[in-house]
């Protein structure tokens, strides 16, 4: 590594620090703004509201990072060529493809902490944010699901008519059974209560059957009392927690904790499994990003402006609106199955590695 090296990654990666603090500084004085009003409502403590911020800076530091990086290669980028510091290089025998270097080093040292942070380290913070933002800032919004359906153990299948969270009450309970894709059991209840001391369901009204073939209904000893009764207490190997609407619930899951809540949702059958598969590919496209955007980066401020360095910013900026606008659609199409998740993820970086490598065909050399 040359002295040209180190003075360009030293350059990258401090401006890219400050960029970071400057704009998380102003979204959290933003969002401070929006939610002063509910603090003073809640009687939160300075101390509460430090240690939810405390939460809440490291997640949108990642959340910014790769527009964080593009801004900070044009600003650096723009100014060296603005004082003829590219040109003096490029006059040197040093060709574009090697000047890339310390900018790959230093993509590669942002990307390697981003996939750390992002994978396993702010996950673990949000999880208390999210705690924190459901206590204080959702508590009275409250949700409810109709017709759900799940398969909790192999070959059995769950069915609510309705469930509330605020009461953890559902109505016209029904637990299926199947061998060799026959119905061999059913226990129905007209409905189900979550026992917080007990930590069990509460079935109320119940009734269960057994079946001995497609014609023939046999009487069963499920409990002593026989086949019916007004409450009966029973392990599920599922909680409130199942049916909870869980906005943006991902945000509070590693990698690892992603891919075993993906398996558990494709086993139950549920819905909206596409948004957390999109969130898992994007955990692992996020690193190549930065390298996409840093080769931009390069590229469109490499070339010295009579205007001096506001032209490149500014298209620096543009850029980044146009990626994150197609990021946002695309994600969007595959949150709604419209697109496949693996295919929103890197579809960006695909795109935007093309129109890279026609825009190089351009820089000086």
């Amino acid at each position: 590594m040359t002295i040209l090296d180190r003075y360009i990654i030293k350059k990258i990666l401090a401006t890219f620090f400050y960029v970071v603090l400057i704009l998380v500084a102003i979204i959290t004085v933003i969002d401070i703004t929006e939610k002063i009003d509910k603090f003073a409502t809640n009687n939160l403590s300075t101390a509460q509201v430090l240690s939810y911020y405390g939460d809440f800076i490291p997640w949108i530091a990642g959340l910014i990072s790769p527009i964080t990086v593009f801004i900070a290669i044009v600003f650096v980028t723009g100014r060296m060529a603005a004082h003829t510091e590219i040109i003096a290089i490029l006059s040197s025998g040093v060709s574009f493809r090697r000047l890339l270097v310390p900018y790959f080093i230093a993509a590669f040292v942002i990307a390697g902490l981003s996939f750390f942070l992002n994978g396993w380290v702010i996950p673990k913070s949000n999880q208390e944010r999210l705690v924190f933002e459901m206590q204080y800032f959702k508590k009275n919004n409250l949700y409810s699901r109709n017709n759900i359906h799940m398969q909790i153990e192999p070959n059995v299948y769950l069915f609510l008519q309705y469930f509330n969270n605020q009461s953890n009450t559902g109505t016209q309970f029904s637990l299926e059974r199947f061998e060799d894709n026959r119905l061999i059991e059913k226990l129905s209840a007209e409905n189900i209560v979550w026992d917080t001391t007990k930590q069990k369901w509460t079935l109320r009204f119940w009734k269960r059957k057994q079946v001995d073939s497609i014609f023939q209904i046999r009487q069963s000893s499920f409990t002593k009392f026989g086949e019916q009764g007004e409450a009966l207490d029973t392990t599920l190997s599922i909680s409130p927690k199942d049916f909870e609407s869980n906005d943006r619930g991902y945000d509070g899951m590693t990698i690892g904790e992603l891919s075993t809540h993906i398996d558990k949702m494709r086993f139950r059958g549920s819905t909206g499994v596409e948004v957390y598969e999109v969130e898992k590919h994007i955990r692992f496209a996020t690193p190549f990003t930065i390298f996409v955007l840093v080769f931009m980066g390069a590229i469109v401020s490499s070339k010295k402006s009579r205007g001096g360095t506001g032209f490149q910013i500014a298209l620096g900026f543009f850029l980044s609106f146009i990626f994150i606008l197609f990021f946002t659609m695309t994600r969007t199409y595959a949150e709604t199955g419209a697109l496949p998740p693996f295919l929103a993820a890197w579809l960006p970086n695909g795109v935007f590695t093309i129109i890279s490598l026609m825009m190089y065909k351009y820089v000086p050399r």
